[in-house]
């Protein structure tokens, strides 16, 4: 009876536990599914649908692979608003990114009278030590301060180049900044004068290749003109300015301005610089320009505060006398008017004279008359000081009743000729003219201030100065011999082939014409011939065929590569002139050639008869001889 009890018992504990582990394991699997049907739905809900959840008892594991390690981290942070962050398992993995960007690599450079500092971020491959000797090498200085960071990163493309352009830069430039990225240099300098900005500008683009983009911006300090002069002229040619001065920006505008309504096109030279007598200098100017555009014909001449208006000969004497009365109560008062209303000449008497010629090959002879023995001897004497005592041939004669200053204005017009490249030079007892081409493109303001300075207060003269780039030294331009020379060195380094028995140029050659392009293309307007030959083998008629198509391919190739070639020619030759035997192959291989040959003028010609004569504007028309001896000249 009593084991019957204690059975019972027993049983009746065991029911409840079995009863109690099945409530638990279903107390368990409610919470599994709760917890992972709603972290899915608030994973979803917030797009986060990559993200797998699996519920094991209290735990939530999250797998899955992330985008990004911000939505990993946001994937969590919503797991934990739905069940207790500490349930939250983490098993997700982040996908794998994209290689880190490189850095900007970039430089700056700065260079004064201290020495050199180069700071900035530079590629682990550039040569750091090569970079900072090439700055010390460049601009011959040991003080050079070397800030540079490297990352180990590839450099980028046209990142040397920039680099290579920036060490030449600083090295031309005393007082300078340059930066440097990949593909462009940007440089800020100061230079001493106008001239020394040029010449930096044209050296520093010639050494810049063309993969590299190059800003400067270097200045340099306005001149200090004395006098300050300004001459603008009306005549059978139209309005022109022989010479142009302004003190600020604002009163060059004003005065092109005014060149404008009396009918100058483009836009003239005006120097602006430092000298300008009163702040009204731009005013005064203006209302002479317009005096002189109201006359319809002459000149005005500024030299400081003084004013030399010169009407048209036979002008309207009451019209002369409104505009001139009119401009001198509206001048500002500084300002002091000289205004003169010449007669017309008299046709049949001729009036005394000297001139003084310049040819372009430096040739100089002095005509005309002079007041004395001594000044003849002196003019000889200042000309072949200033242009070499081989180069000057005298031929002026003695003539009485000449005007007193005459040695004064005879000396300052050879002063004059010895600006220009070539020209003449027009000496009379009224006015003294000076034409002629040169290569400085302050030409004319140098003349404009001299005859100035020289002749006086009132003094009449005339400027027809023409500037020609390929005259300008300061272009660096090589004169037509040295690029003849220069294209025949590039053709013994390599030949221009054609295929067989035709005109197309191999493959092989078209680097050979872009070197010979890029020659010609600094070499300016030059009278070029290309000439095609052939060897002897075939008729004769076909070989100067070939000849002709292979040279005309040769000039089509330049024009490709934008060279101007208004004044080449391009003439074949056939079999004429070989260079070697015939009857070898390597004779044969070494005249079928092309050549590029100047055409050089057969003149001959004597001291009257030589471009001593030549017309002033051209260079190269000879005027009308002496009758004096003769010399003959070859080209």
């Amino acid at each position: 009876m009593r084991l019957s009890s204690i059975l019972i018992i027993a049983m009746t504990f065991f029911a409840a536990a079995v009863v109690s582990l099945v409530a638990a394991n279903f107390s368990v699997k409610l919470i599994e599914e709760t917890s992972e049907i709603g972290v899915r739905d608030a994973l979803d809900d917030a797009g986060l649908t990559w993200a797998e959840v699996q519920a094991d008892g209290l735990q939530v594991t999250l797998a899955g692979i992330a985008p990004t390690e911000a939505l990993r981290f946001q994937a969590l942070s919503t797991a934990g608003s739905i069940v207790d962050a500490a349930r939250v398992i983490d098993e997700m993995e982040v996908e794998a990114q994209a290689a880190i960007a490189p850095p900007k690599f970039s430089v700056e450079i700065l260079r004064n009278d201290s020495g050199i500092s180069v700071i900035g971020l530079i590629p682990r491959s550039t040569d750091r030590e090569g970079v900072i000797d090439g700055f010390k090498k460049t601009a011959r200085t040991p003080d050079v301060a070397d800030l540079l960071e490297q990352a180990n990163y590839p450099a980028p493309d046209g990142w040397e180049d920039a680099l290579a352009v920036a060490i030449s830069a600083i090295g031309l430039l005393p007082r300078a900044k340059a930066s440097v990225e990949a593909g462009r240099v940007t440089v800020t300098a100061i230079a001493d004068s106008t001239e020394e900005k040029a010449r930096m500008e044209a050296a520093l683009r010639r050494g810049t290749p063309p993969g590299v983009a190059l800003t400067l911006d270097i200045a340099a300090p306005r001149p200090v003109i004395t006098p300050f002069t300004l001459r603008f002229e009306i005549d059978a040619g139209g309005p022109r300015f022989d010479s142009c001065s302004a003190d600020t920006e604002e009163a060059r505008i004003r005065i092109l301005a005014a060149a404008t309504r009396a009918g100058v096109t483009g836009t003239p030279r005006c120097t602006l610089g430092l000298g300008a007598p009163s702040p009204s200098w731009s005013e005064a100017v203006a209302q002479s320009i317009d005096a002189v555009h109201r006359l319809g014909g002459g000149s005005v001449t500024f030299a400081d505060a003084d004013i030399t208006l010169v009407a048209e000969p036979g002008s309207d004497q009451d019209t002369f006398d409104r505009v001139v009365g009119e401009l001198e109560t509206s001048l500002p008062e500084v300002f002091a008017l000289r205004a003169k209303l010449p007669k017309l000449p008299d046709p049949n008497q001729g009036p005394p004279e000297f001139v003084a010629t310049l040819s372009p090959e430096g040739q100089v002879q002095l005509r005309g008359r002079v007041s004395d023995a001594a000044l003849r001897q002196l003019a000889d004497s200042y000309a072949k000081a200033r242009f070499g005592t081989d180069r000057v041939y005298t031929a002026a004669r003695i003539a009485e009743d000449l005007p007193s200053n005459w040695a004064q204005r005879v000396l300052t017009g050879l002063e004059a000729l010895s600006v220009l490249s070539n020209g003449r030079v027009l000496v009379t007892p009224d006015s003294l003219s000076v034409t002629g081409n040169t290569g400085n493109p302050e030409a004319s303001n140098e003349i404009a201030s001299l005859l100035s300075a020289k002749l006086g207060e009132g003094a009449e003269y005339d400027i027809d100065v023409t500037y020609l780039e390929k005259l300008d030294p300061v272009l660096g331009l090589p004169t037509p011999d040295e690029c003849e020379a220069q294209i025949s060195d590039v053709l013994k380094g390599g030949k221009i082939n054609f295929e067989p028995g035709s005109a197309t140029i191999d493959a092989s050659a078209l680097s050979i014409m872009d070197d010979i392009a890029e020659i010609l293309k600094q070499c300016g307007d030059l009278p070029l011939e290309i000439q095609g030959y052939t060897d002897s083998q075939g008729r004769e008629s076909m070989n100067l065929a070939l000849s002709q198509s292979r040279a005309e391919s040769v000039l089509n190739e330049l024009r490709a590569r934008r060279v101007l070639t208004g004044s080449f020619t391009a003439k074949g030759y056939g079999e004429e002139n070989p260079i070697a035997d015939n009857g070898t192959e390597e004779g044969r291989e070494a005249n079928r050639r092309i050549e590029f040959k100047l055409i050089r003028p057969d003149t001959v010609a004597t001291p009257e008869q030589t471009t001593l004569e030549s017309n002033a504007q051209s260079g190269d028309t000879v005027e009308n001889p002496s009758e004096e001896g003769t010399t003959d000249e070859q080209n």
